[in-house]
């Protein structure tokens, strides 16, 4: 069973919003094989807080705009890493600091990646996506910023 068509729409609207905030490296995962919670995890980097927030604002419009509201927002206040919920689909922003230490695509590299377009991938998320989908020799996963 993969992601619903709904759990996908849901996320390209969210990647797209997070696109237009500027938000780097967007990728989304489908995750439904793997939680009952969720079909696609959606998971984008911003540069400092303020971004951060912005990003977190713009989804949460963009979601409303769909007819879905956020179950649980967490991690808003600080602006490092904000989870938010919608049901079919959860939005991680993580500063980018963040994002490369806790490296939630290492985590779940056994799911695949659900194909976003051009105008959803932020900043070198086609770097990204490629990194994601081929990896490397060992089977990791390098984000920008990783020593090779």
């Amino acid at each position: 069973m993969s992601a619903t068509d709904r759990a996908v729409g849901l996320a390209v609207a969210a990647a797209r919003a997070a696109s237009d905030r500027k938000a780097q490296e967007i990728i989304a995962l489908d995750v439904s094989e793997q939680l009952v919670l969720t079909d696609v995890f959606l998971i984008a980097s911003g540069t400092n807080e303020r971004q951060v927030s912005a990003i977190v604002d713009a989804v949460e419009e963009a979601m409303f705009r769909e007819g879905v509201k956020a179950i649980r927002r967490e991690g808003k206040a600080q602006a490092r890493w904000v989870l938010l919920d919608f049901g079919d689909v959860v939005v991680h922003v993580q500063h980018a600091e963040d994002r490369v230490y806790y490296a939630l695509e290492r985590l779940w590299k056994d799911c695949p990646a659900v194909d976003l377009p051009e105008d959803a991938r932020g900043g070198s998320g086609e770097a990204a996506a490629a990194e994601y989908g081929g990896g490397t020799p060992d089977g990791t996963i390098r984000l920008a910023g990783d020593d090779l």
